[in-house]
């Protein structure tokens, strides 16, 4: 009975994986999953290039596109050469943390000798580097900050005053991380004889205390700090540890702005590093060189907007005369100004109606910078080479879709990462000037199942909001679209500050899930409104001091202009969104109530008060200073005024929007006697994902979908 019994249920998922149609079981049973290649790197020869593979790190030729064999046999989850490449970091076994942050064990190898060592002696650390000299790695352990000799094995503890929830030394805080982008705040000087890190004192850091159910008799807590809009942030300071004295200094930074030290970047000369720091307001940075010999610094430059300054992500590369390379969005774009080694600008690099979108790096013989732009329309990322002293520039990749580089170190070669909403990746290796050697990979076996399940291609438009920009928006029909039929709307969006959701580049996320909206008789729809990315600053910035409000009129204004399409009924018009989104629907479902039917909101954002100090402040400064801004762009504000379905979903332990968001929002509801769903996942933090958590979740929303829409 028991055999006759499997036999059945493997017969019918074998059913249910073969249908013609994209389903939720083929989504997450990895029928549609794609192939990419993990860990690309040039090696300094500029000759060949590794990889991470099944059986080990394996070293391949640009030249033949053949794999020579392996430089390390075994599983990795990451590696990073030294400079000289005599020694490799590999990453054994990790566990995360946060968003970037995650505890590692690591291993190094001497690639000449073979000998391995590990990294103070098989612990958790985190944040490992290699000094230039490949003599000595440093870590951070326990918050404190250390190194250790490779030949001697001797480790050295830098700091002694790290404790949780207390004092950090060269590792980002909570908020750092998550809006900084980056968890590692210290740097080795270029000769390997000191290291610059930030110290963070957030003992008066207010602190937030999550409970974990799991399954105990009583809950446990997690505790961490948390600075919220206008609250207390991190004290942070700059400190200078010689190893030849062992002694550590901190730097002098009371005549520079110096609230926040978001970057520690390492420059081309010795006995330098570099510091950018702003205040609270971030609306300025001071770019600091600091002299590692005497500890003196000298401002470069300041960077100021009238608005904010994206301190998440700087460019700022340092070419071999130490001069320099800043992004800035100074001229209304995103783009590349070259600066002396003093700080004195020499020219603008690249300019126009688009932006620079990434930057790969320089080329000292051919004096080009090689860059990722949006000259192809803000839909699209190209790469591009130019030269920086007569401004020439050449398309290097295809002149569509999203584009991304990955060069040899002499810039003779490339692998180029492409897609389109309509093709998945594609991984071709290229010469220097964007000439095809061979294709490495492709994913025409996923795209001719999607195909063979009825995919259906995004279509691109503009739509025009009350301002007169004209917004980008995709649209996914379904498959025997009738235009003289008329069909409920779901719309999709995001709608942060300089986010892009409508792209011209393939989507392994929430795409598959439209598509089989799309074949259950729904027109789906995306519109990137004010606020966000790659249209310009005066696009993107327009929204400052006033989060949410234009935002949401232009995704009212857009569902209003598809409800007067012939296609559509315009009162069967729902919303769905995740986090800002999640915010987005939220106000979409209350101030937007007669024009939306339905929504969907997880995770949201419903007060900014309950939001983190540096993003939040970065756009509408704090509480005390705009409260305005904050109550009047709140959900919680217009709870009276909802009238359709909504469903809200939040994870218990969302460490990065508090579960207290939605309670919020709930009582507002609740007290203005408004009906809606809910649903909590217990112990689930901001992605909500673990086991069949997804499946069920995606079911769930299904089933609302179908039912209210």
């Amino acid at each position: 009975m028991k055999r006759f019994i499997l036999t059945l249920t493997i017969a019918a998922a074998f059913q249910s994986l073969t249908a013609q149609e994209i389903t939720l079981d083929k989504i997450y049973s990895g029928y549609y999953r794609g192939k990419g290649i993990a860990g690309i790197t040039s090696m300094k020869n500029g000759e060949n290039y590794l990889v991470i593979e099944q059986g080990g790190i394996a070293k391949y030729s640009y030249k033949t596109s053949q794999k020579e064999g392996n430089i390390v046999d075994g599983q990795f989850e990451s590696y990073e050469f030294s400079d000289d490449e005599s020694k490799i970091l590999l990453l054994k076994e990790s566990e995360p943390i946060y968003r970037h942050s995650f505890l590692g064990k690591f291993e190094v190898k001497d690639l000449k000798s073979g000998k391995l060592t590990a990294l103070y002696d098989g612990k958790f650390v985190q944040e490992p580097r290699f000094s230039p000299d490949a003599t000595k790695v440093a870590f951070i352990a326990d918050n404190n900050l250390f190194y250790q000799d490779l030949n001697s094995g001797k480790i050295t503890q830098i700091t002694t005053d790290g404790k949780k929830n207390s004092i950090i030394n060269g590792l980002a805080d909570w908020v750092y991380e998550e809006e900084f982008g980056h968890a590692r705040q210290y740097e080795w000087t270029k000769n390997s004889d000191a290291i610059v890190f930030v110290k963070s004192d957030e003992s008066e850091v207010p602190e937030i205390y999550i409970p974990i159910y799991g399954k105990t008799l009583y809950p446990s807590e997690m505790r961490y700090k948390y600075p919220k809009a206008g609250e207390k942030n991190s004290k942070v300071s700059a400190q200078l540890y010689r190893l030849d004295n062992g002694k550590t200094t901190s730097l002098n930074l009371s005549s520079f702005k110096n609230y926040f030290i978001p970057n520690v970047i390492q420059t081309a000369k010795p006995d330098e590093i570099v510091l950018i720091t702003s205040e609270r307001i971030q609306n300025a940075s001071d770019v600091l060189k600091v002299n590692t010999k005497t500890g003196t610094i000298q401002k470069l430059f300041t960077e100021t907007d009238e608005k904010w300054i994206d301190t998440d992500s700087p460019t700022l590369e340092f070419l071999e005369d130490d001069s320099f390379l800043w992004g800035s969005e100074r001229d209304g774009n995103r783009h590349l100004y070259w600066y002396d080694k003093d700080g004195k600008l020499k020219k603008q690099v690249t300019k126009g109606n688009w932006e620079v979108t990434d930057y790969y790096g320089y080329n000292p013989k051919s004096k080009e910078i090689y860059v990722q732009t949006t000259e192809k329309g803000s839909i699209n990322k190209v790469v591009s080479k130019v030269n920086i002293e007569n401004g020439k520039s050449q398309l290097i990749s295809n002149t569509e879709g999203n584009n991304s580089a990955s060069f040899s170190k002499n810039y003779n070669y490339f692998i180029e990462t492409s897609s389109t909403a309509s093709r998945p990746y594609t991984f071709v290796l290229k010469d220097g000037n964007g000439k095809i050697i061979k294709e490495l990979q492709n994913n025409d076996a996923q795209l001719q199942k999607l195909k063979a399940d009825q995919f259906v291609e995004k279509e691109f438009f503009t739509i025009p909001n009350e301002a007169g920009d004209q917004m980008n928006a995709w649209i996914i029909k379904p498959k025997n679209f009738d235009k003289n039929k008329k069909y409920p709307l779901f719309m999709f969006q995001y709608s942060g500050p300089g986010s892009q959701q409508v792209a011209n580049s393939w989507d392994n996320g929430n795409a598959l899930w439209f598509e089989m909206l799309a074949q259950k008789g729904y027109v789906v729809a995306c519109v990137d409104g004010r606020g966000t990315g790659y249209k310009g600053a005066k696009f993107k910035k327009v929204t400052y001091l006033n989060l949410g409000k234009y935002e949401i009129e232009d995704q009212i204004a857009a569902a209003k202009w598809f409800g007067n399409q012939s296609y559509i009924d315009k009162s069967r018009i729902g919303m769905f969104g995740w986090s800002f989104g999640g915010y987005m629907t939220s106000l979409a479902m209350t101030k937007g109530a007669d024009v939306f039917k339905m929504g969907i909101a997880v995770a949201p954002v419903t007060n900014w008060r309950f939001y983190d100090s540096v993003y939040t402040e970065r756009f509408l400064r704090t509480p005390q200073e705009n409260p305005d801004g904050y109550d009047k762009n709140s959900p919680t504000e217009y709870a009276n005024l909802l009238k359709g379905k909504f469903l809200l979903i939040h994870g218990t332990a969302d460490d990065n929007v508090h579960f207290q968001n939605s309670m919020e929002f709930s009582e507002a509801l609740i007290q203005n006697k408004k009906q809606f769903d809910f649903m909590a996942y217990p112990d689930k933090n901001h992605g909500i994902y673990g086991g069949q958590t997804r499946p069920q979740l995606y079911q769930k929303m299904t089933d609302f979908i179908l039912e209210n829409l």
